[in-house]
């Protein structure tokens, strides 16, 4: 099932942070490759589902699959990159698995960078495109739209845009911003305008960002009239000194909060405090990124099921 046009017109919850709850949840980590360790060993297969099936049931409408650390380039530096196929049908397959069981849920394809992570991609164009189409047809057959995951540049974007073209499926932009109010690339997010008026594109949010990051970007992020929001992480920084991906080659923790930090304010209750400052700026589309559980979801659900009581009541 494709989703419609205006889907993400009404408030739509996502899901949350689905590598760093696998780790809390006893999945082992294994170099960098992070949520994708739970695909490579079988055993852990049922402990994504149940995941999956957790953040549906504290409210999630729409769950994305475990996909951000199959690409091409984290399978090679952890020389698996002969499961490549293997673990993106097999990341497909789990998701619609949940759906299946949740049916009212939508599944959407992660297709996060091609190459570093918080890093405008520098290779030329037709590699990134190349990269991007290789991860997305086998995605393809199990989710009803594609949602551009943490990307850094506006070159990223065209690539990805390019790459699922002839797959013709809606596209949710998840454009990331670590601090001020640039994306790593340099580049504003008004620079989407031409991107977001695609008749495929059927949202723009701020990416794995923190929630003072969101707000500092918020009316830049309005100002592209589509359905907008957020997925908020709970990280101290996602631009480390001697940058993440420095440090992630260096020593390759299997959790990233051993770089990144975990903060320790951002409990669920505050989370969806922060949440519902963007949905009263009229955000429909809302969610956690890393570092926030199923109970962060709930949390954000119940207090926009409050709120929607609320002016339904008024509007009586």
């Amino acid at each position: 099932m494709t989703i419609p046009k205006n889907f993400f017109n009404k408030t739509k919850i996502l899901d949350g942070g689905m590598g760093q709850t696998l780790l809390a949840r006893g999945m082992p980590a294994k170099g960098s490759l992070w949520s994708a360790s739970a695909l490579v060993d079988s055993q852990f297969h049922q402990l994504i589902l149940d995941t999956h099936l957790d953040f549906i049931d504290a409210g999630a409408n729409v769950i994305i699959t475990t996909t951000f650390t199959t690409r091409r380039m984290r399978l090679m530096e952890n020389n698996i990159i002969n499961q490549f196929e293997a673990l993106n049908i097999k990341a497909g397959k789990i998701a619609m698995h949940a759906k299946q069981k949740r049916p009212h849920i939508m599944v959407a394809g992660g297709l996060p960078p091609q190459n570093l992570t918080y890093e405008a991609d520098s290779r030329l164009k037709h590699k990134i495109t190349k990269d991007f189409y290789s991860q997305a047809k086998l995605l393809d057959p199990y989710v009803d739209f594609f949602y551009l995951d943490v990307l850094s540049s506006i070159k990223e974007f065209e690539c990805a845009i390019a790459a699922i073209e002839s797959l013709n499926k809606p596209f949710l932009l998840g454009a990331h911003i670590s601090e001020g109010r640039c994306l790593p690339s340099g580049e504003r997010l008004s620079e989407l305008k031409s991107l977001v008026t695609h008749q495929n594109t059927i949202g723009v949010i701020l990416a794995c960002v923190s929630p003072e990051v969101g707000l500092k970007n918020l009316t830049e992020l309005k100002s592209l009239q589509v359905p907008f929001g957020v997925k908020l992480n709970a990280f101290k920084t996602t631009s480390p000194d001697n940058g993440y991906n420095n440090q992630l080659k260096n020593c390759c923790p299997g959790n990233p909060n051993e770089i990144l930090g975990k903060r320790q304010d951002l409990d669920p209750s505050t989370m969806a405090r922060y949440i519902q400052k963007f949905q009263d700026a009229g955000a429909t589309i809302l969610g956690g990124c890393c570092e926030t559980t199923p109970e962060h979801i709930k949390a954000i659900t119940n207090l926009i099921i409050k709120k929607d009581h609320q002016k339904e009541t008024i509007l009586k």
